[in-house]
C-alpha cells in the first residue's frame, strides 16, 4: 500500500528527479515507511511506501531480473501466493516477497492482460524499457484512485491530485464545467476533477503511451446477463461460500489488522467471518456520537458491542462530538475533491482511532450495492402496486406530499421525508426515479443556482444509465452506482481518509469474484418480496442473530443537517454570505438564501446541498486561494464562534 506518481516526457527529455521527490513529499501521508523512484529517460516513476507484506525486502520501484521492466503498485494482490506458484513453476524468478512483484512476471509472460489474473485493489505503473513504453492500471471497481494531467509535453500521473498540482505549470485552477454534476451528485464523478486539467482513470481503465501516442480502454466490464439457473438455496450457498472466501484472502498481512464494526450487517458479516478463520481474536473499532436526538440516530455502539461480544473480539469504542470547523480544512485537504457525503468525517474518525493499535483495517463498504440494501433499491417495488391505486388517490397524495415537512435527523420526520421523496417520482420512469433518489439536487434547481449554467454539460448518470444494459431494474441500478457512487463518493473517501492517518483499509464485500456473483442474481431472488438483502441475510442466518440481520439500516455519516440548523448555522452563514458568493462569482444569491431558509424550516432536507456548497467554499480557500489548512480552520473557528 502506498502512492504512486511519475512523469513521461514526450519531447524525450529526461524526468528531473527532484519533480518526483516533490510529488511524493505531498503524499508522504500515503507511504510513512519508505520511497523511492527510477528514472529512465524520459520517464519516471516513484513511490511512498506504507510496508505491509515482505516488510523488509518490498522495497519500490521493483524490476524484473534484466531490469527490462520497472514497476511502482499502490494496494494490494490477494491471490499474489497462487500467481506466484503458478509463475514460478514456469520459470520466473522472484527477487522479494512483495506481493506486487507478480506483476512484472505476469505481464512478461501474458501480457496486457495480466491484470485480467489479479484479485485485488490497485493502481500501477509498469516502465517497459524494451518498447519504451509506461502502462498505468486502476483495479475493477476504482478501490485505489488514479488522477492523470497530460499537456503537450508531458503525461503525468498520481494517485492523489495534489501531487500533480506540485509539477511547474499545474496551477490549482477550478474546472467550472465540473460544478454543475458536483452540485447535482454531491461528489464529481469520473473521469472529470474538480481541477481544471486534470482527470481520474475510470476504474477498470489501463492507459499506455508509446512511441508518442496515448491509448487508452477498459479491460473489465460487469456482465448483464443474468443466472437464472440457480435455485433460491444455491443462490445462498455460492453467496456465503464466497464471502468466506473473499474475507479470508484479504486477511493476508504481515502487520496487525482490525475491522471497523457498526454492528450492520455488512461489518458484522466481516468480523465473523474473521473470526472464523483467526486464531487470536479480532481487533474492532466503532464509533458513536454525543448529544441530543440527532447524534442518538446516528450512534450504533449497541449494535456494535453485541456483535464483538459475540465473536469475542478486542472491541474498542469511540464517542465523539467531533470540531466539525476544525476538521472539514484537513479533511478537504486530504480529499482532494469536495463531496457532500458526511461519511467522509466519520471514516477519519473511525480511522485515525484504530491506527493506534493496527495498519490494516477491513470494511464492510460494498454490501448495500452488492445486494440490495439501500430503500432506494425498493421504489421499482412499491411504484408498482402505487399504480394500482385510483388517479384521483394519486394525485391527491402527491399533491399532499408537497407540504409535508421534512428531517432526517428525526425519525418521524425522516419519515415523512422517504414518503415525500416517493410519491413526488413514483410516476416517473424507472431511470428518472432513480436518479431523483440519487440527486442532491435536480438538475433545474441546479441551472437556477448557477450564474453560467452549461448547457453543454456532460451528464455521469446518463451515461451510466446508457452504459448498464439491464433489463433486470435491480442490477440496472446497481451497474449505476458500480460506475458512478460506489468509486467516486464510498470508495474515494474511503481511500482518502484511512491513508490520510496511513491506513491501508480493505473492502472484502468488493472482492471482483463476488461482485460478478452478485451481478448475475435475478432481483426476485437478491430482494425477493421487497425484503432488502433477503439473499445475504439468509446466506449468514447462521452466522449472525436475527436482531442485527433485521435491524434498521443508519448510514454511516454524521447529524450534518442538524448541526447546520444548530450549531454551524453561524459558520454556514459567514461561508455562503453575499460578498463571499459574489467573490467566487459561481452562484446566484438568492437561490442560495431560500436553500438555507428552507432547510432551516423543514420545507427540504438541504443537508446534502448545503453541505456540497459549504465544503466547495473550504476546498477553494485552500487550493484556489493557496491557503494552509491549518490557517483556514482558524479563519473558520472566529465564524462559528
Amino acid at each position: 500500500m502506498c502512492g504512486i506518481h511519475g512523469i513521461y516526457r514526450f519531447d524525450g527529455h529526461g524526468v528531473a528527479p527532484e519533480l518526483l521527490s516533490a510529488m511524493g513529499n505531498v503524499t508522504r501521508h500515503r507511504g510513512p515507511d519508505d520511497e523511492g523512484m527510477h528514472i529512465d529517460g524520459p520517464c519516471g516513476i516513484a513511490m511512498r511506501r506504507l510496508s505491509i507484506i515482505d516488510l523488509a525486502g518490498g522495497h519500490q520501484p521493483l524490476s524484473n531480473v534484466d531490469e527490462t521492466l520497472w514497476l511502482v503498485c499502490n494496494g494490494e494482490i490477494y491471490n499474489y501466493r497462487e500467481l506466484r506458484s503458478e509463475l514460478q513453476a514456469k520459470g520466473y524468478h522472484f527477487k522479494t516477497g512483495s506481493d506486487s512483484e507478480v506483476l512484472l512476471h505476469l505481464y512478461e509472460a501474458e501480457g496486457d492482460d495480466f491484470v485480467l489474473r489479479l484479485n485485488g485493489m490497485f493502481d500501477f505503473a509498469l516502465w517497459d524499457v524494451r518498447r519504451h513504453r509506461l502502462l498505468i492500471g486502476r483495479d475493477r471497481l476504482g478501490v485505489k484512485p488514479l488522477y492523470v494531467m497530460q499537456d503537450g509535453q508531458r503525461l503525468a500521473f498520481a494517485t492523489e491530485a495534489k501531487a500533480l498540482l506540485t509539477l511547474p505549470g499545474v496551477s490549482a485552477e477550478l474546472n467550472r464545467s465540473a460544478v454543475a454534476s458536483y452540485l447535482h451528485l454531491g461528489y464529481v464523478a469520473a473521469p472529470d476533477c474538480i481541477f481544471k486539467g486534470i482527470r481520474k482513470l475510470p476504474p477498470a481503465t489501463l492507459l499506455a503511451v508509446e512511441n508518442g501516442q496515448v491509448r487508452e480502454w477498459r479491460y473489465w466490464r460487469l456482465s448483464s446477463r443474468m443466472n437464472q439457473d440457480l435455485s433460491e438455496r444455491e443462490w445462498i450457498e455460492r453467496v456465503r461460500a464466497q464471502l468466506d472466501a473473499s474475507v479470508r484472502m484479504q486477511m493476508v498481512s504481515d502487520v496487525p489488522i482490525g475491522a471497523f464494526l457498526s454492528g450492520g450487517v455488512d461489518s458484522s458479516a466481516v468480523v465473523g467471518f474473521m473470526a472464523k478463520h483467526s486464531q487470536q481474536p479480532i481487533r474492532t473499532y466503532a464509533i458513536g456520537f454525543s448529544g441530543g436526538e440527532a447524534e442518538a440516530l446516528y450512534n450504533e455502539l449497541p449494535y456494535a458491542r453485541r456483535v464483538a461480544e459475540l465473536f469475542g473480539t478486542q472491541h474498542r469504542e469511540i464517542v465523539v462530538r467531533p470540531d466539525v470547523v476544525s476538521l472539514l480544512p484537513k479533511l478537504l485537504w486530504h480529499m482532494d475533491e469536495p463531496l457532500s457525503d458526511t461519511a467522509f468525517i466519520t471514516t477519519f474518525l473511525v480511522s485515525e482511532f484504530a491506527r493506534q493499535d493496527v495498519k490494516v483495517i477491513l470494511s464492510g463498504v460494498g454490501g448495500d450495492e452488492l445486494f440490495g440494501g439501500y430503500r432506494r433499491y425498493l421504489g421499482d417495488h412499491y411504484a408498482q402496486q402505487y399504480r394500482r391505486l385510483p388517479g384521483w388517490l394519486r394525485r391527491s397524495a402527491a399533491s399532499v406530499a408537497g407540504c409535508l415537512p421534512v428531517d432526517r435527523h428525526s425519525g418521524l420526520l425522516n419519515t415523512l421525508r422517504l414518503a415525500k421523496g416517493f410519491l413526488s417520482s413514483a410516476e416517473m420512469g424507472a431511470d428518472d426515479r432513480y436518479r431523483s433518489y440519487l440527486q442532491v439536487l435536480d438538475r433545474e434547481a441546479v441551472s437556477a443556482l448557477l450564474m453560467q449554467p452549461d448547457a453543454a454539460q456532460t451528464d455521469p448518470l446518463e451515461l451510466a444509465f446508457a452504459g448498464a444494459g439491464h433489463e433486470d431494474p435491480l442490477n440496472r441500478m446497481f451497474a449505476v452506482d458500480a460506475q458512478t457512487q460506489l468509486p467516486d463518493d464510498l470508495l474515494m473517501l474511503t481511500d482518502k481518509m484511512s491513508m490520510a492517518v496511513s491506513l491501508e483499509c480493505r473492502v472484502p464485500l468488493l472482492d471482483h469474484q463476488l461482485v460478478e456473483l452478485a451481478a448475475s442474481m435475478p432481483a426476485a431472488i437478491k430482494v425477493r418480496g421487497g425484503h432488502l438483502k433477503y439473499v445475504l441475510k439468509e446466506a449468514l442466518s447462521d452466522l449472525l442473530p436475527a436482531d442485527i440481520l433485521e435491524r434498521k439500516k443508519r448510514g454511516f455519516g454524521t447529524p450534518m443537517g442538524a448541526w447546520l440548523k444548530n450549531e454551524l448555522a453561524p459558520l454556514l452563514g459567514r461561508l455562503l454570505a453575499p460578498d463571499v458568493i459574489q467573490r467566487r462569482g459561481l452562484f446566484r444569491q438568492p437561490v442560495i438564501d431560500r436553500l438555507v431558509a428552507d432547510h432551516q424550516a423543514n420545507r427540504f432536507d438541504g443537508t446534502d446541498v448545503l453541505l456540497a456548497l459549504l465544503n466547495l467554499e473550504i476546498w477553494s480557500r485552500i487550493y484556489l486561494d493557496h491557503r494552509d489548512p491549518t490557517d483556514v480552520a482558524a479563519e473558520l473557528k472566529g465564524y462559528a464562534s
